[in-house]
């Protein structure tokens, strides 16, 4: 049995941030870590996923869960261990997605996004 510690200031274990998810209905996001203009956490959508367009570019790394993701005009299925990337302004969303969806996001970079700098 590993005696190292499993969260530190670099360290984020997942249930860890699942246990410190909001219990609001409507807010299934927690906040982990902010470095700069970099923010990440944990994002776990129950039944519909309505978030709008966010102003930095985001990338989403999916943990749990099976769906098909929405951006802009493209969709494509998604598992565990696929990476998503949206560009800062565009519309999208989970759908068709399990009950066990569990993916962690992070944003970054300036308002419009990296390409619009």
């Amino acid at each position: 049995m590993n005696s190292m510690p499993r969260e530190t200031d670099w360290l984020f274990a997942l249930e860890t941030a699942r246990a410190n998810l909001p219990h609001k209905p409507g807010r299934p996001f927690t906040e982990v870590l902010r470095h700069g203009s970099m923010r990440a956490g944990l994002y776990v959508p129950r039944l519909t996923d309505d978030q709008a367009p966010h102003d930095q570019d985001e990338i989403y790394v999916v943990m749990h869960g099976f769906g098909t993701f929405i951006r802009g005009e493209e969709r494509s299925a998604f598992e565990p261990g696929d990476m998503l990337f949206v560009p800062a302004g565009v519309s999208h969303r989970f759908v068709d997605f399990t009950d066990d969806l569990v993916v962690w996001v992070v944003f970054w970079g300036p308002k419009g996004g990296e390409a619009a700098g």
